[in-house]
């Protein structure tokens, strides 16, 4: 879990798309649209998000939708502030 996880958030790209999708689910020409990036640039970061379990998809119609995995944000960030009380 941990190497996938900072592996996504170390990109500033994918920090981006995490923001984004605090608002809601959005498909990927959205996302696109919004960041001003390729379509196939994104279809990595995004791939790279889904293999950290930070967000998921899901198919409507002829749209695929993306949106934050809430409950692995809330581990990590319970995981995180242990290690800091640790200290």
């Amino acid at each position: 879990m941990l190497p996938a996880l900072f592996k996504a958030l170390s990109d500033e790209t994918r920090r981006e798309i995490l923001c984004l999708l605090q608002n809601g689910a959005m498909n990927a020409g959205s996302i696109s649209e919004e960041l001003k990036i390729a379509p196939n640039k994104l279809t990595y970061h995004l791939n790279l998000l889904k293999e950290a379990d930070l967000i998921l998809e899901y198919k409507v119609k002829n749209y695929v939708y993306y949106e934050q995995n809430i409950t692995l944000l809330d581990e990590a960030i319970i995981w995180l502030e242990n290690l800091k009380q640790k200290r």
